[in-house]
């Protein structure tokens, strides 16, 4: 049986605007029950472990699809997600694949965590895939290959757009624009129209635009671990 571990933010604060912020529920809820439905073994891990902070803007009716109004009925899945693993613990030798879930959180946390930093080039050492959506890509901030360049140098990747970001009067909020990083870093970054599914795959990396791009990611995902 394949693993796959996925990754979810620990962080709650949207800066310093008082909002609240976490994991995006369509970027963990979508891809969670897509591998659970082909028959992967998941494992949920955070930087802090223990029950991760959902961004509450992501439970509101508008962004309610067949995969979060799923997790809300489903209390199992509930209790996994409330009890997620430390990060520190975990390593690359007990998994085919890792996948990190978006949201703003990864920008103030995942960007940065060391644990985080060390398991993503792991994994790519050794062969195996990294996947991210939306605001996920953040990871790629300071992930390194062996030869010490940033690991999308060269790449093909996507992440949350400039426009979407502006469009939702975010862009002096955020901590820094994934979209620009990932260009600063060498990466050769695409997207397509907003909040439309469009993802990119290059070698071992896999990443999405946005939340409707998540189901798009774990497919690809799963066609690489075939």
């Amino acid at each position: 049986m394949k693993k796959i571990l996925i990754v979810i933010t620990s962080h709650a604060d949207l800066g310093t605007t008082g909002q609240k912020t976490g994991v995006w529920l369509e970027e963990f809820a979508a891809p969670y029950y897509f591998f659970k439905d082909q028959g992967i073994d998941l494992t949920l891990a955070s930087p802090k472990g223990g029950q991760p902070p959902i961004d509450p803007k992501s439970e509101l009716p508008d962004f309610q699809t067949d995969a979060t109004r799923k997790f809300n009925e489903d209390e199992a899945t509930q209790k996994i997600f409330a009890n997620t693993v430390k990060l520190a613990t975990v390593t690359h030798q007990d998994y085919d694949a890792v996948f990190y879930s978006g949201g703003y959180g990864p920008l103030w946390d995942l960007s940065e965590n060391q644990d985080s930093i060390a398991l993503i080039e792991a994994f790519y050492r050794h062969n195996k895939p990294v996947a991210s959506v939306c605001h996920g890509p953040a990871i790629f901030k300071n992930t390194k290959d062996a030869n010490g360049k940033p690991l999308v140098s060269g790449k093909k990747v996507t992440a949350y757009s400039n426009s979407e970001e502006a469009a939702v009067d975010f862009t002096d909020i955020v901590l820094f624009s994934v979209e620009d990083m990932l260009k600063e870093n060498g990466g050769e970054y695409s997207k397509g129209p907003d909040w439309n599914p469009y993802a990119q795959e290059d070698g071992l990396l896999v990443t999405g635009q946005n939340p409707a791009s998540s189901e798009l990611v774990a497919d690809l995902l799963l066609k690489k671990l075939a």
